[in-house]
């Protein structure tokens, strides 16, 4: 028998895939039984319901985004590059064969209205990530108010490529991003 921790991961991690694969609504617990190979009782013993496992799997999304972001970043030498950087890390995101958007944007549309736990789960990785950048913005001696809009780019990128099937969207956005950075810091 494998530990609860072992189990837990287990459980997110397939739920995790079969969620962001083919939507949260779709999805029953049956089949994440079967991919997680972790029994229906043993899954309700680590999660009291399934907006409970969703708003799990929500966390280890978040952890994932924000590992990504970090790794991306860790060759730029300054806040500017940190922030381009953004964009690059979407790049390579758009580019995964099973890329479907944002898991956050994508689940807030199916339970959003009808979950507060979800609702809030994704308000606060969005809100974290525009924290996040508006860390860089300050750190690049750019106005708080470019942060909000380079947020807005990212999120926007991430829905325009899923809809139109290409990553051709994080280009964009970079190239938008270092505009807004050119204005805003010969402004400063």
């Amino acid at each position: 028998m494998i530990d609860e921790k072992t189990a837990r991961e287990a459980v997110i991690e397939a739920a995790d895939r079969l969620f962001y694969a083919h939507g949260v609504q779709a999805v029953g617990m049956d089949a994440v039984r079967t991919a997680a190979g972790v029994s229906l009782k043993r899954i309700y013993s680590l999660f009291a319901s399934k907006d409970e496992l969703i708003v799990a799997v929500l966390n280890h999304r978040t952890a994932v985004w924000d590992s990504g972001l970090a790794s991306a970043s860790e060759r730029a030498t300054s806040a500017r590059e940190r922030i381009l950087a953004i964009f690059d890390f979407l790049d390579a995101w758009f580019r995964e064969p099973d890329f479907r958007g944002c898991a956050f944007i994508n689940t807030h549309g199916e339970l959003g209205a009808s979950s507060t736990a979800v609702a809030d789960a994704v308000r606060e990785q969005k809100r974290s990530f525009q924290e996040y950048v508006a860390r860089l913005v300050s750190d690049a001696g750019a106005p708080a108010t470019l942060a909000p809009q380079l947020a807005i780019l990212a999120e926007g990128a991430q829905t325009t490529a899923a809809i139109a099937g290409t990553p051709d969207a994080a280009h964009h956005a970079r190239a938008a991003a270092e505009t807004l950075l050119d204005v805003a810091t010969a402004r400063g």
